[in-house]
This record gives C-alpha cells, sequence and structure tokens, in this order.
C-alpha cells in the first residue's frame, strides 16, 4: 500500500504525498524501507526562511510563493509551528495568511508540530524534505517558528539560509550577528518602506561584505512583501546562492549532518526517557550513583 502511495506522490499525487509524510512522521513499521526507496533529485534546492517574530516569514513566503508560480514552478512549503501544550499538534495560525495558496495544484503545504524539538525545526524536518525533494517540485521552503538565536539548526538542512529581517531590528544589529546572523546566506529586509530602513540596509551590506568568503558575499536584498515588492531580487538572489553551494562543499556537510542525525536517532530509538528516568530513580538511591557510568551501558 505504501509502495503505491510513493509511486503515485512521485507522480503528483498530493494526497498519497500527504499520507506518505504522515507514514513516516508517525514511524509507522515499515517507514525506514520507504525512505531506503527515495529516488531523491540532487537538483531541487531547499530553502530555509527563519528570522525572528514579526519579521513577516509567512507573508514574505506567501508572495514568493505567487512569484514561483508566476514563473510556472511547482513549490513545497513546509511551515514548522510550535506545538499545542495541550495535544502537541501544530498551531497553524500563520498558515492563514497563505490561505490562497491552498487549493493550487502547483502548491503543496505541509504543517509540522515542532513536538518541543529546540532549533526551530521539527523531529522528522529531514526526512520529511526528502520526501518532497523524491517528488516532483522545483523548490522546497521551509518557515521555521522564529525562535531567535537557537534556530541555526535549519543551516545544517538548507541549501540556501533566507534570514528575514525588518528595519526596527537594527538596534539589536550587534547582538542578532553574534549568532542567528552568522547562518544566512541571504538577507531580507522586509518592510523596506518602515522608517530606519535605508540605514539598515546600509549596515548589513557592510556586516555582510566584512564576513564574505573568498567567492560568495551574503546578498542583502529589500523587499515589502505585502505589495509583493522584490520578488525577482530574492528570486535571482537564491538561484545565485545555490549555484555557488552546487560549487562549494556544502553540499557534502549537509549530508553528513544529516548521516549523523539519522544514526544517533537510530540508536536511541528503543530508549523511552519515562522508563529512563524511573531508572535514573532506582540508581539514585546508591549514593555512590555517577550519571556518566550509568549511560556507559547504552554506549553502542
Amino acid at each position: 500500500m505504501q509502495n503505491e502511495n510513493l509511486k503515485n506522490s512521485q507522480q503528483g499525487d498530493r494526497r498519497a504525498l500527504a499520507r506518505i509524510i504522515s507514514f513516516v512522521e508517525n514511524e509507522t513499521d515499515g517507514y525506514e524501507e520507504i525512505l531506503e526507496q527515495l529516488q531523491i533529485k540532487k537538483y531541487v534546492p531547499i530553502i530555509g526562511i527563519t528570522g525572528p517574530p514579526g519579521a513577516g516569514k509567512s507573508t514574505l513566503i506567501n508572495a514568493f510563493t505567487k512569484y514561483l508560480i508566476d514563473q510556472k514552478k511547482k513549490v513545497a512549503i513546509i511551515a514548522i509551528d510550535p506545538s499545542s501544550p495541550f495535544n502537541q499538534g501544530a498551531l497553524m495560525g500563520d498558515r492563514l495568511r497563505m490561505s490562497e495558496h491552498f487549493l493550487h495544484p502547483d502548491i503543496f503545504i505541509r504543517s509540522m508540530a515542532t513536538r518541543g524539538s529546540l532549533g526551530g525545526l521539527a523531529p522528522k524536518i529531514f526526512e520529511v524534505a526528502d520526501i518532497l525533494k523524491s517528488a516532483d517540485f522545483d523548490f522546497v521552503l521551509i518557515e521555521t517558528v522564529g525562535v531567535g538565536q537557537s534556530e541555526v539548526e535549519i543551516a545544517a538542512l538548507a541549501d540556501t539560509t533566507v534570514l528575514v529581517l525588518v528595519p526596527e531590528a537594527g538596534d539589536e544589529i550587534q547582538t542578532l550577528k553574534s549568532g542567528v546572523m552568522e547562518i544566512a546566506d541571504v538577507f531580507v529586509l522586509n518592510k523596506s518602506d518602515r522608517d530606519g530602513a535605508d540605514i539598515f540596509y546600509k549596515n548589513l551590506c557592510a556586516l555582510a561584505h566584512s564576513n564574505s568568503k573568498l567567492d560568495w558575499e551574503t546578498q542583502v536584498i529589500k523587499t515589502i512583501a505585502t505589495t509583493y515588492d522584490g520578488m525577482p531580487e530574492l528570486f535571482d538572489a537564491i538561484c545565485k546562492h545555490v549555484a555557488y553551494q552546487n560549487r562549494s562543499n556544502k553540499k557534502s556537510f549537509l549530508l553528513a549532518e544529516k548521516a549523523l542525525m539519522a544514526i544517533k536517532n537510530q540508536r536511541t530509538k528503543n530508549i523511552v526517557i519515562t522508563d529512563l528516568e524511573q531508572k535514573i530513580k532506582e540508581e539514585m538511591q546508591n549514593e555512590n550513583f555517577n550519571l556518566y557510568r550509568f549511560v556507559k551501558k547504552y554506549y553502542v
């Protein structure tokens, strides 16, 4: 059944694609075999959209998706949402801003809950991204929850990381650049019609220049997502970076990161936190309890 769904999903069946993603997300028996059968298209870029809350990430994705569709591209969007504290499901308020795209045949939108995961991503995001890369899309866009400097995990997943900022963040640039600023491949100054935009733009350009590599300098793009301004420039900047990173060693580094995460998940899949807690409680009755001796029995 799942093999049929996989085949259909690769041929454009969106319902089959949704079923395959749920199958993998829930780690249903046989999901590993499905992952092993994926024929992942290397040329499909993953674009990570990150930035602080209020920067307009969802609105920007909405505008950029419209531009891509106008260019006859097929787009998959993964929107990482904070988990509900009650049922661990995704709180999908931001998806309302993308409502015009829900039924478009060339767009697939999937919300995923963080389920308490740190780094602004969801536990099965790497696998879901690969499922989408094996389908019939030209671009995969991933929006993180916007949790600030702990969001750097997106850099281990995305081929190109777009950091969205607004002019009001200008006073915080010294703090930002020590963390999340360093992961950006493209800076987007959204809401660039606001006061202070020109000064902040110059500061971003200076920062990009000071951190430039021998053959790449982070692009700085002005946008006004609500009016679709700056989308062609953003598209060009992303395409330039995708071409650059295909020539660099980043691809092998990303795959090494994904391999390490997959190995970790496989080795710890039978460890249940509640069982671990109970065993630690029992061991703590021994006054010579040592956490490092305790965990050593779990080494493979």
